[in-house]
C-alpha cells in the first residue's frame, strides 16, 4: 500500500479525493513534525513510532578498503501494538 492507495481509501469515506489528499497529507506532516521534535507518536491499536540514537560505528570504504567512522545519528523505530496482527 502506498500513499495514493491511502488517499483512495479515505476518499471512499469522504466522497472527495481533494479532501482525502489534504487529510492524509495533514496526518503524515503531523507525524513528521512530532518525530522531528523527538516526540513519540502513538496510534492506538496499531503501534508507536519514536526516535532512537544509533551509535557511532566503524565502517569500510568499499572502493579503497579504508576504515571510516560512521557518526551517531537518529533513526525512527516502530513498535507494533497489541492489536496489530
Amino acid at each position: 500500500m502506498n500513499k495514493a492507495d491511502m488517499v483512495e481509501g479515505v476518499s471512499k469515506l469522504t466522497g472527495s479525493r481533494v479532501e482525502s489528499q489534504r487529510i492524509v497529507d495533514f496526518l503524515f506532516n503531523a507525524m513528521r513534525e512530532a518525530l522531528r521534535k523527538h516526540e513519540k507518536v502513538v496510534v492506538q491499536g496499531f503501534g508507536s513510532f519514536h526516535i532512537v540514537m544509533r551509535k557511532a560505528k566503524k565502517g569500510r570504504n568499499i572502493k579503497t578498503g579504508q576504515e571510516v567512522l560512521i557518526p551517531a545519528r537518529p533513526a525512527i523505530k516502530f513498535r507494533k501494538g497489541k492489536d496489530f496482527m
